[in-house]
């Protein structure tokens, strides 16, 4: 004892006192991240630097997934455990698409479901085609203007209530998936979504947002509210969420198919609540429905075709603002490639160019079965290059034909070992769509019918068994015949200019797929003329581009909606698979390899085996 002196042993006692006292706890009020009553979202609380990578693009958030046998990406960890699931089981691309879609359809209600729609791109390796699927549902019969102003009051189709759906075209979609070029059926697809709506599942930080921003509009209708809400609130953040109902409607599907859903029982109760509420859709509305196989659009750009689903969705909007750019960047004598996105001429040009594309796109977009949509001009080089003087790279436009609604959706994509690949998108629009559920079936109705137009002189006049403007979309890129990339980007009006922008950064600047998600995105609203940059970017090039007449704002990243993809880099060297019933259970990789990635600003990822 005679080496430790008095001050030693009185700091060993304090300590101790210390290490005994009831009152010794975590010096923050939220361990673990765990929410309190106080504060719900602790994490958004913390005032840290972000960690930095060891190698590649040092801001890039994770790294791409790469695999052999088969890759899911989607925005909801488990849809994407559910697809990889189909795939390790020996289901196709397809098979897993559906698998993650309909998982979706329960942890995502805030941005699709059963009663939603879809489009989907499909690349068929045996055929070496790629194929088209449009699921969006018509309006009901008795929709015409004189209903919606005479009957009902309203200056338009409303935004909530049955009124704001048309007929919803997902499950008809997922049916003609699986029954065209699916291995498996509605039963193992279907297993793990209704497995997971029985049991429960966890409540994220971006759900948990948005069920508390449509609170309001979900305590309105009263069977909504007992879905989704607790007490008339949002459930915590991180508790366990279920909907046996939903599951029940799941059930059933996998038991009758899509007839459940068009004819049966799912049929009955969707008639009689939206009729309950003084609509008009009928039997006949559901029963008579069906998808429809089209032909993809294309255009090329600076070598690589570019593919996108034809009109009532919004696609080509994005293939026009491409050729835009390519055509128009030698005229005013700038290269993208050189100027690179740090530069505030770079995103002048892009802006300009999707002004141009969505002044068309408001113009001309429909219901291609109703009104003449003139794609093929519309897509030529030579009318992008008419267009050229209308960009001043000094001074910001105001948009020649304004309109756009904002909307949410979710968007996934996967590949399997035999070179099959799937561009999928689904949506019930805005954010828990229409804000009405189905009893006794757990589901809420989309509100798609928003889009339509009361002006006699707009392509989207709502009539009879029509299609509205559809903003979801799905996006394939091919080279020399060969597929090559699989991408989408969720949001409403930002999903043409975003798949714009992510061409751009894989080819002028060889952004690999998780870092083209990961810089930094613009937006631009075509009603307002305001342009929004993420955060980053707006310190960059914000100052510069007021100084040229934008009216500019930051934004988080939830304004520029979130993206998935994939890329397959075919190996010459290897034999094509081919597919035959034996070799779904031969275990053998693809003829090459698959990369994924996967938005940071949504809360799902990449996986593959």
């Amino acid at each position: 004892m005679k080496n430790i002196n008095i001050q030693t042993l009185v700091r060993w006692a304090v300590m101790s006192v210390l290490f005994m006292s009831k009152t010794v706890s975590a010096q923050s009020s939220n361990p673990f991240g765990i929410p309190t009553d106080e504060i719900q979202t602790p994490a958004a609380n913390v005032v840290a630097a972000p960690g930095s990578r060891a190698q590649g693009w040092l801001n890039q958030g994770r790294s791409e997934v790469i695999a052999r046998h088969g890759i899911v990406a989607t925005s909801d960890t488990l849809a994407a455990q559910a697809g990889l699931e189909i795939l390790q089981r020996g289901g196709n691309a397809i098979d897993a698409a559906v698998a993650a879609g309909a998982v979706l359809d329960v942890t995502s209600q805030n941005d699709t479901g059963i009663a939603g729609d879809l489009f989907a791109l499909v690349y068929i390796a045996e055929e070496q085609k790629l194929y088209a699927l449009n699921s969006a549902g018509w309006a009901p019969i008795g929709w015409t203007p004189e209903f919606f102003k005479d009957e009902l009051g309203l200056e338009g189709v409303p935004g909530s209530g049955v009124n704001a759906a048309t007929v919803p075209g997902a499950i008809s979609g997922y049916d003609a998936l699986l029954e065209r070029f699916g291995s498996l059926g509605f039963e193992e697809t279907f297993e793990r979504a209704a497995q997971i709506a029985e049991e429960g599942w966890g409540q994220g930080e971006r759900r948990h947002r948005d069920l508390i921003s449509a609170q309001s509009r979900l305590s309105n209708d009263e069977y909504s509210a007992q879905i989704f809400l607790e007490d008339g609130k949002a459930p915590d953040l991180y508790s366990i969420i279920n909907n046996p109902d939903l599951a029940d409607a799941l059930r059933l599907i996998q038991k009758e198919g899509r007839d459940a859903f068009y004819k049966g029982a799912i049929a009955d109760a969707l008639v009689a609540r939206v009729q309950a509420g003084n609509g008009v859709m009928t039997h006949a509305d559901l029963a008579e429905f069906e998808s429809e196989w089209v032909e993809p659009i294309t255009t090329n750009y600076h070598g690589y075709d570019i593919f996108q689903l034809p009109p009532p969705g919004q696609g080509w909007a994005a293939l026009q603002m491409l050729n835009i750019l390519e055509v128009c960047a030698p005229v005013h004598e700038i290269n993208l490639t050189a100027l690179g996105p740090s530069n505030a001429d770079y995103w002048h040009f892009m802006v300009e160019a999707k002004k141009l594309a969505y002044s068309d796109l408001q113009a001309y977009n429909g219901d291609p079965l109703f009104v003449d949509v003139p794609i093929e001009k519309l897509l030529d080089k030579s009318y992008a290059a008419s267009l050229c003087d209308r960009i001043d790279m000094n001074s910001a436009s105001e948009p020649s034909v304004k309109g756009g609604l904002d909307g949410g959706t979710i968007y996934l994509t996967t590949a399997d070992r035999w070179g099959n690949m799937v561009s999928f998108i689904h949506s019930i629009f805005s954010v828990y769509g229409s804000a009405v559920a189905i009893p006794p079936y757990g589901m809420v109705l989309h509100n798609r019918g928003v889009a339509f137009s009361m002006d006699s002189e707009s392509p989207n006049l709502v009539a009879p068994r029509k299609r509205p403007f559809h903003s979801i979309i799905a996006g394939f890129v091919m080279q020399n015949g060969d597929p090559l990339m699989t991408f989408g980007n969720m949001g409403g009006a930002v999903q043409p200019e975003t798949h714009a922008q992510h061409m751009v950064n894989v080819i002028d600047h060889g952004m690999n797929i998780q870092m083209t998600t990961d810089a930094a995105r613009f937006t631009h609203n075509q009603n307002s003329n305001r342009l929004s940059l993420e955060h980053s970017l707006y310190n960059l090039v914000g100052r510069a581009l007021e100084a040229k007449g934008h009216d500019v704002r930051t934004v988080s990243g939830s304004a520029v909606g979130g993206y998935q993809g994939v890329l397959f880099t075919k190996d010459p060297n290897l034999p094509v698979p081919i597919f035959s019933e034996e070799s779904i259970d031969e275990d053998h990789p693809v003829n090459g390899i698959y990369r994924a990635g996967s938005d940071h600003r949504k809360d799902g990822g990449a996986v593959g085996w």
